[in-house]
């Protein structure tokens, strides 16, 4: 019998809670030391009420927004992003617009019709603020609206600008549209008539002061302006539109006078110029022989000069003949000069179109051919609501224009057969275009035509007294050669049916056909190399 000395084992016992939270007290000592600090940090804090707790939640809600815009702020694009950080494809409650910058959407609004302009700035205050900077041209009616900053601020890529209407002050029991070539304004109800003395525009012009004030602003607000319309202003303010906007191609004034045209001189861009003098009813100012020296020797670029209402003489046009080596067209409204001005044409050695418009007189006494001399480079007459009474001062016209090659008459009175017999002078005419020449027979027209050989193109409308059944076989033949023939002289011809049989259009028919078949053979070669 064998005994062993181990001891028996014994078996183990299943642990308990209860060990396991005695034995394991330190995150318990832990938890109640916490305890016991916020109890003695805060031995009588009240359980928060309602209203408090409201007002902790506004105010992490605030906090929250900050963070938001501070966000957006460094990424304009995050309140379009969700919780992965991808833009949202589903924007039902917002502008999608905003996506886009300001410049891909003015390329966009560019792209579109004018008729849309006004519905799409419409929209949002960002598509009033983009359509605004598209508009180049604009016509002021208030000059309230240009003083007090709003111009600029709304249109600030303005190059045309249009002053006229907004330099009158128009009355508040205004009833009547007085309409006029150069000027359009409303007037009062309380005036009877015409009167010899009556400038009712001078009247209600705004002070030079506030004209120019108006300028200075304009000015400093649109550098890139190149065609302005002012009536009223004076030399400063136009010498601070030529010290701001150097690009200034196109200047129209109004009642201006010699000392305003100093001005003129600092603009170096000026190539296109219109001088208002005097307007009869509205207002009357003076640019004489003095003026027009001054504006011939300061601006020596210009293309294009517009006289209208405007007094001078020969030393007038011949310094602007001299000094403006570049000038191609001219046009004389209505003017005012002396006795012997015509004569100073033949200085403009570059002058390829001259205009006279609603003149009551040509030059009454032009003195000698010989003094009178021509314009070399002339091509284009053009004569609109004229009085063609004077044969001395049609002599004179056509012997300065004997170069022309475009001979234009339309609405003149006086123009008969004897005084139309004057043009032949001009040997070089290919167009002649006549309209409302009343007076004007067939036989005056024939007796013309047929001394001008390279005639190409003729337009006949409006003359009663050139008739049909008047035209002889020689300008039946003449006719048969044209390029183009408008025939109209009034409401009864039968041209078209009446000479069916002479071949008229034959030449211009060959021609336009020769061209035609080019142009396919052209179009032919270009498709078969590519």
């Amino acid at each position: 019998m064998s005994f062993s000395t181990e001891k028996p084992l014994k078996k183990k016992r299943q642990p308990r809670w209860s060990d396991l939270w005695l034995k394991n007290t330190k995150p318990l000592k832990h938890v109640v030391f916490a305890m016991q600090l916020q109890s003695l940090s805060n031995p009588t804090t009240p359980t928060p009420t309602p209203k408090q707790q409201q007002q902790q939640q506004q105010q992490q809600q605030q906090k929250q927004q900050q963070k938001q815009q501070k966000q957006q702020q460094a990424d304009p694009h995050t309140k379009f992003k969700d919780k992965t950080g991808t833009l949202t494809s589903n924007l039902p409650h917002t502008d999608r617009t905003l996506l886009l910058g300001d410049d891909i959407l003015l390329k966009i609004l560019s792209k579109l019709p004018d008729s849309q302009r006004n519905p799409n700035s419409l929209v949002c205050k960002r598509w009033l603020n983009l359509q605004g900077r598209l508009v180049r041209s604009l016509k002021v009616l208030d000059w309230e609206f240009l003083e007090s900053g709003r111009l600029l601020s709304r249109f600030p890529n303005l190059t045309h600008v249009d002053l006229l209407n907004g330099c009158v002050v128009r009355p508040h029991d205004c009833c009547v549209w007085l309409s006029h070539r150069v000027v359009k304004m409303d007037i009062n109800s309380g005036v009877s008539g015409f009167l010899p003395d009556w400038r009712v525009c001078e009247e209600n012009l705004l002070p030079v002061e506030v004209v120019d004030r108006g300028l200075r602003g304009l000015a400093s607000g649109c550098p890139n302006l190149r065609k302005l319309v002012v009536v009223g202003a004076s030399e400063m303010g136009l010498l601070s539109v030529a010290e701001e906007c150097l690009t200034l191609q196109e200047l129209e004034l109004h009642r201006c006078n010699d000392n305003v045209l100093r001005g003129i001189a600092a603009c170096g861009n000026l190539q296109i110029l219109k001088l208002v003098a005097k307007v009869d009813g509205f207002y009357s100012s003076l640019v004489s022989d003095i003026g027009l020296t001054i504006l011939a020797q300061g601006s020596k670029r210009l293309v294009k000069i517009e006289l209208s209402g405007c007094e001078g003489s020969f030393d007038g046009i011949k310094a602007i003949g001299q000094c403006c080596q570049m000038l191609e067209e001219l046009t004389i409204c209505d003017h005012r000069m002396d006795n012997g001005w015509l004569a100073g044409l033949s200085y403009c050695e570059n002058l390829k179109t001259l205009r006279f418009l609603s003149c009551k007189k040509i030059d009454p006494s032009p003195g000698p051919d010989d003094y009178l001399g021509c314009c070399p480079a002339l091509e284009r007459l053009h004569l609109h609501k004229c009085q063609l009474r004077d044969k001395k001062s049609l002599k004179a016209m056509f012997k300065v224009c004997e170069t022309a090659r475009e001979i234009v008459v339309q609405d003149c009175w006086g123009l008969d057969n004897d005084l139309f017999s004057l043009a032949r002078t001009c040997r070089r005419v290919k167009l002649l275009s006549l309209e409302g020449c009343s007076l004007l027979t067939t036989e005056g027209l024939e007796s013309v035509l047929l001394t001008w050989n390279e005639l190409e193109h003729l337009r006949i409308e409006s003359c009663k007294n050139i008739k049909d059944s008047e035209i002889s076989p020689a300008l039946s033949t003449l006719f048969s050669v044209l390029k183009e023939l408008r025939w109209r002289p009034d409401s009864r011809s039968l041209l078209a049916s009446s000479l069916v049989g002479t071949g008229m259009g034959k030449k211009g028919g060959r021609f336009f056909k020769k061209n035609l078949r080019l142009e396919n053979y052209t179009q032919m070669i270009h498709t078969a190399t590519f």
